[in-house]
């Protein structure tokens, strides 16, 4: 074993894997201790080794200070100690009594560690070589996974970068540098083809401190992408001015959005689109031309939910119990307003989290194919405070009409 080469070893290992060289010498004098243990000291011990830079190695026993009222020993009488608390059984290998430690240091304390040196040894057998080896690789393993938990810790709910490496049982494995990210089927977009070494950005959905599971993982088809992506293109969004209240999503096909403004003369819809469409087109080139609508939020339920039937065109809508509304719309928008499979008024109802029932203005005494949909529980991005819970007014039941 040649310790001097050993530093220039540390130096490549806490460059490749950014762990601080203080901590992988840790593992190392944690892993010659171990082995020194296992050759020539008891199973009992507490055996710590020390080395240093310049490859000098020492290694000594450790011996806890313990207070002899609080010790069970051999020769103690246990039927009188059951009622005793914090009692402790002294073992003469890792413990030493206050009385005999104070010949050693005066000024010792009970719970203090006395060390004392040993024999200088360096021939390992193959089994102390190699439960060495094992304690390395497993301190290596447990500090890279603290650095990366400490680095990506703080960028669960956000948007990284990663360069896909390779598919396993149907999920992706994203290099992020210095970590490896997890993308599963669920949460990757149905109509995407992912390629080794193409670049993509995901959303970080969770930062996991598990050895059994994988540490990062990321997601695509999340409603949030969608969210941190116009954070991203819309400085207004970013600096608060304008607000997404909610998103409904189906990954890869089409989304919505709600929007509403904090000031006044500012268009939330127009600043989320941007000129010409250009913030938004840069959206759905991300997401591989998938569709989205930004509609205004509003507080009332008629004119919001008029609103995420867009771009179908509503004539009027009845405010019903339950969170229930009825819609009319004319003969010519019915499809719109349903959508492709009933993709538009789903989507609407998740957006605004009312049922909704679309009929034609012809026969609105008959329930359409699709045109039903449940409101079904979707992510608000915007939480409404108590404040502004107080300041808004409760839902009407009511019938907008509109205008000709």
């Amino acid at each position: 074993m040649d310790l001097k080469q050993l530093s220039s070893a540390v130096e490549q290992i806490s460059e490749e894997r950014g762990i601080s060289k203080e901590k992988v010498f840790g593992a190392i004098e944690n892993a010659l201790a171990a082995a020194y243990k296992k050759e020539y000291r008891k199973k009992s011990e507490i055996i710590r080794a020390k080395y240093d830079p310049n490859g000098n190695l020492s290694f000594y026993q450790v011996k806890i200070v313990v207070d002899p009222k609080k010790v069970i020993t051999e020769n103690s009488d246990i039927s009188k100690l059951e009622e005793k608390e914090n009692l402790i059984r002294f073992n003469p290998d890792k413990h030493i009594l206050l009385d005999e430690a104070q010949k050693l240091k005066p000024d010792v304390a009970v719970g203090e560690e006395l060390i004392f040196p040993l024999e200088d040894k360096r021939d390992f057998g193959r089994i102390a070589a190699q439960t060495a080896k094992q304690v390395i690789l497993q301190s290596i393993r447990e500090a890279e996974r603290a650095s990366i938990q400490e680095e990506f810790g703080n960028k669960e709910d956000q948007i990284v970068s990663g360069q896909i490496q390779r598919f396993e049982r149907g999920n992706v494995y994203v290099n992020l540098g210095r970590a490896m990210g997890i993308m599963y089927p669920n949460e990757s977009i149905p109509s995407e083809h992912y390629r080794v070494g193409d670049r993509m950005r995901f959303y970080v959905l969770a930062v996991q401190d598990d050895a059994k599971r994988p540490g990062i993982v990321l997601s695509r088809a999340h409603p949030n992408f969608i969210s941190k992506l116009f954070e991203l293109e819309v400085p207004e969004i970013a600096d608060g001015i304008v607000v997404i209240k909610s998103i409904a999503r189906e990954a890869g096909s089409r989304t919505k959005i709600a929007v509403m403004s904090n000031e006044e003369g500012i268009d939330p819809v127009g600043a989320a689109v941007g000129q010409r469409g250009t913030r938004v087109m840069a959206i759905t080139n991300e997401l591989g031309n998938e569709k989205i609508d930004v509609i205004e939020w509003s507080e009332d339920p008629a004119k919001f939910i008029t609103n995420a039937l867009s771009p179908a065109k509503v004539k009027s809508i009845e405010i019903l119990p339950r969170r229930e509304a009825k819609v009319i719309v004319s003969e010519d928008q019915l499809s719109l307003a349903i959508g492709k499979g009933g993709q538009n008024v789903r989507l609407a109802a998740k957006l605004t989290g009312w049922k909704i029932d679309v009929r034609s203005q012809s026969n609105p005494e008959t329930i359409q194919e699709g045109g039903v949909a449940e409101a079904e529980e979707t992510p608000i991005i915007h939480k409404v405070n108590d404040e502004e819970e107080e300041d808004n007014p409760k839902l009407d039941t009511n019938v907008f009409e509109e205008n000709n």
